[in-house]
């Protein structure tokens, strides 16, 4: 998929959250357009926008896929399936760099927001 990246997330520190040392089986993989910086790159989603993918992985639950999908400058996960939950809204990921050590803020579908850390980031 020329132009895009194999992001992995998985769940960072979230001791609030009863995380306090994150959980590497819990996380998402993104097939993502990036432009040189790091950065969600519009016109390239608008080019690609059905290999855009999200696969969100849990060790107690089936795992879901969807799309990355956005709305304005408002990025979310979008499952297409009742059972895979509701829309999941990323805080400000057009503003944030998807590079390797960085970190993004998801709401999940219970609402709670759980902090999820780039584990990789390899351009495909």
């Amino acid at each position: 998929m020329k132009g895009l990246t194999r992001i992995v997330l998985r769940l960072g520190r979230n001791p609030d959250q009863g995380y306090p040392d994150g959980d590497d089986h819990f996380g998402y993989v993104l097939q993502a357009p990036l432009d040189k910086d790091g950065f969600l790159d519009p016109e390239l989603w608008r080019a690609k926008r059905e290999d855009v993918t999200v696969r969100r992985f849990h060790a107690h639950e089936a795992p879901a896929t969807g799309w990355l999908r956005c709305r304005g400058d408002n990025w979310y996960f979008w499952y297409d399936e009742k059972e895979e939950g509701p829309d999941e809204p990323v805080f400000k990921l057009a503003a944030h760099r998807l590079a390797l050590g960085e970190y993004v803020t998801i709401r999940e579908a219970d609402g709670s927001r759980l902090t999820f850390r780039v584990a990789e980031a390899q351009p495909i």
